[in-house]
């Protein structure tokens, strides 16, 4: 194959990732719907989404595992349908699912799967030995896995998938099973790959404050692309407070708002969402105008999921 057939000549230096018009289909079904995205190198970035958005079927896209049926996908220049082989050495994979074996130790399941890559003797020793203090784990290097807590085990699938030293980490729902803390600690060693290494570090997730710890977001909701942007531009877009009611009458409800206040109310089931500039004085009217139909009322700063309300008319865990 030609160098012409698989280098990105768009720019001197190419992005970690580039994915231009990229569809998939499962029978009639559109998992992916047009997505084209540009990730820059050394960035954390995240796919937000529900389940059956489009993030699992983007990621196996991306780690080589489902062939592109239309589109094209570029990792650090290469085009990702014509040289798959050569991606897989630049990419480094964490599935969702465990992928350990459970009766091997920490060193055993290292060298394995350094051993998929060709990897062998003193060089691969170097490899572990880094991808275990990186994690915190070259203490527990000869302890049996099943023996490991889960945050212990996570360390573990990710000091597996650091082994080949990846320009781009990809990983699906990272902190799956992990207590707090150890969600906490997951994104400290991210945070060190991306800052001491310069890894691409690339996220799929349905967990909001796990999405607040990426640089960038793209936000998916059944196979399209909704919105890009860091968390915080994210936000700005409500432009205000966010006033949610929960009423049994929403629909009867929702047009007295707009008459009395001039806001527009939108309904999510038995619920009334309202954006609004001064939203701890309209919660205080909506009270007093009526106190027979508002059951209960909160007020709160924008978050992602008011994002993802905002822009594809339902709540994160619903079917529009």
């Amino acid at each position: 194959m030609s160098s012409a057939a698989v280098a990105d000549t768009d720019e001197p230096i190419p992005p970690a990732l580039r994915i231009e018009g990229l569809e998939h289909y499962y029978g009639p079904l559109h998992a992916l719907a047009g997505i084209s995205l540009k990730i820059p190198r050394g960035e954390i970035f995240g796919l937000l989404g529900p389940n059956g958005g489009g993030k699992t079927t983007l990621f196996r896209i991306l780690s080589t595992v489902l062939p592109i049926q239309s589109g094209q996908v570029r990792i650090f220049g290469t085009d990702v349908a014509g040289d798959p082989a050569a991606v897989r050495e630049q990419i480094g994979v964490v599935f969702q699912s465990p992928s350990i074996d459970t009766k091997l130790t920490v060193r055993e399941n290292l060298r394995h799967h350094g051993h998929l890559y060709g990897l062998r003797g003193a060089g691969l020793d170097v490899c572990m030995d880094a991808a275990m203090r990186r994690l915190a784990i070259r203490d527990r290097a000869d302890d049996v896995v099943e023996q490991l807590s889960g945050g212990l085990r996570r360390r573990v699938e990710l000091a597996k998938g650091l082994v080949t030293s990846p320009r781009l980490l990809i990983l699906d729902e990272p902190s799956t099973g992990l207590d707090p803390g150890a969600r906490i600690d997951l994104w400290r060693h991210l945070e060190s790959l991306r800052t001491d290494d310069g890894a691409t570090i690339l996220v799929t997730t349905h967990l909001m404050e796990e999405a607040e710890h990426c640089d960038r977001l793209a936000i998916l909701d059944h196979g399209r692309l909704v919105a890009v942007g860091t968390p915080s531009e994210l936000r700005t877009r409500i432009g205000g407070d966010i006033i949610t009611i929960e009423t049994s009458e929403p629909e009867a409800l929702a047009p007295l708002i707009l008459d009395r206040f001039g806001a527009q109310a939108s309904q999510l089931g038995n619920l009334l969402r309202i954006e609004h500039s001064d939203g701890h004085i309209l919660v205080s009217q909506l009270v007093e105008a009526f106190p027979d139909r508002v059951h209960s009322i909160s007020l709160g700063k924008p978050t992602l999921e008011d994002v993802f309300v905002r822009e594809t008319g339902h709540r994160f865990w619903e079917d529009a």
